[in-house]
């Protein structure tokens, strides 16, 4: 991991992640729950979201070639929404929703840019391709991260929130041990693995390359 890797990566990273979490909050306000909005959590400001353990793991592994983190989670109290298990399943859709949008757009934007050969052979157009490519993959990353079934991420409450009671009960029980299951799946390459199956084919996809 050079210095360019981090000065690129580490700010498109951490809007992906702040825009993430915005997004929970946000939904969740919509919905009838203020907790994230009396929390502050609401906003741009990178101060209210960054989790400084998920930004060191993010650069951790940006160098073993897979750049994924995390941020604080955003307060949500469910209960505060009419329809509990369909308020979790949209809360928690709308964090992978926002970085798959923002896939997109840096994807729209290099297609605009560096695509059409606007750009061509010049230092702009490589910062341009750069930033693009590196937010394609970041947030592909983040989103298929995030919707892994493993509590407390995404996945898990969507999972919970589709589930029989019972059964939504017996997932959340894992949670304790979420962080543990999510070290075993990146030492055995799981994250990899996925990485190489289902980001990079998605990314070049998205970018026409």
């Amino acid at each position: 991991m050079d210095l360019k890797s981090i000065l690129v990566s580490l700010p498109v990273f951490l809007l992906a992640i702040i825009l993430h979490e915005v997004a929970h909050g946000w939904v969740a306000y919509r919905l009838g729950d203020p907790t994230a909005k009396w929390s502050g959590r609401l906003t741009l400001n990178p101060v209210s979201h960054i989790d400084p353990l998920g930004a060191i793991f993010f650069l951790v592994s940006l160098a073993a070639g897979v750049g994924f983190g995390w941020a604080k989670p955003v307060p949500v109290n469910i209960y505060n929404i009419k329809d509990p298990r369909r308020g979790m399943i949209m809360v928690s859709l709308a964090g992978p929703a926002a970085n798959i949008l923002q896939a997109l757009s840096y994807a729209i934007i290099f297609r605009i840019t560096v695509g059409t050969g606007i750009f061509d052979y010049s230092f702009l157009a490589e910062i341009i391709g750069t930033v693009c490519v590196t937010g394609v993959v970041i947030n592909i990353m983040l989103a298929i991260f995030n919707l892994l079934p493993v509590p407390p991420l995404d996945g898990s409450k969507i999972l919970m929130g589709l589930l029989p009671r019972r059964q939504a009960y017996a997932l959340s029980k894992i949670e304790p041990y979420g962080m543990l299951i999510l070290l075993l799946l990146i030492f055995t390459n799981v994250i990899s693995f996925l990485a190489r199956a289902i980001v990079f084919p998605s990314a070049t996809l998205l970018l026409g390359a």
